[in-house]
């Protein structure tokens, strides 16, 4: 299992509804991921920074609704796309943001949009296997390497 930490403000805070957040600024290609997958991603971009791949992360926040703006913005600067998703692949995240970029900014993109979704089984009910159905930071760089040499 990941142990997540974070900060947490003592005092009440909000969240906008509806606004997605950068949580890292990048050109060569956005990310889109939630809950999970969004600490996995941005340890992603910490590796391939390194690498000299700049990747920008965004959070969406909320999924309805969307923030369409912000995640277009984002690939029309990146000219890519990977989602990474804990649900299945079909009927998932991965498959709105596909759909998403493909209607409005497919004439920005320079590779075909990357899904990263768990194994299509069901769930482990162990904290080992779990593990390898899950994606995973290794699978998430392997991703973005490949959009990135299309």
């Amino acid at each position: 299992m990941h142990n997540f930490k974070g900060e947490v403000p003592e005092e009440e805070y909000l969240i906008p509804f509806g606004q997605a957040d950068v949580k890292r600024q990048g050109t060569d290609v956005t990310v889109v991921a939630t809950l999970r997958m969004l600490h996995l991603a941005l340890k992603a971009a910490e590796t391939l920074e390194k690498e000299g791949v700049s990747v920008e992360v965004v959070d969406p926040r909320t999924l309805f609704p969307l923030d369409k703006e912000t995640i277009l913005a984002s690939v029309r600067k990146t000219s890519r796309l990977v989602v990474v998703d804990e649900a299945f692949e079909p009927f998932g995240l991965g498959g709105e943001m596909a759909a998403l970029a493909a209607d409005e900014a497919f004439y920005y993109l320079d590779s075909p949009i990357k899904r990263i979704h768990p194994l299509f089984s069901p769930e482990p009910m162990t904290p080992p296997l779990e593990q390898a159905w899950l994606p995973g930071e290794a699978r998430i760089v392997a991703s973005i390497r490949e959009v990135m040499n299309q």
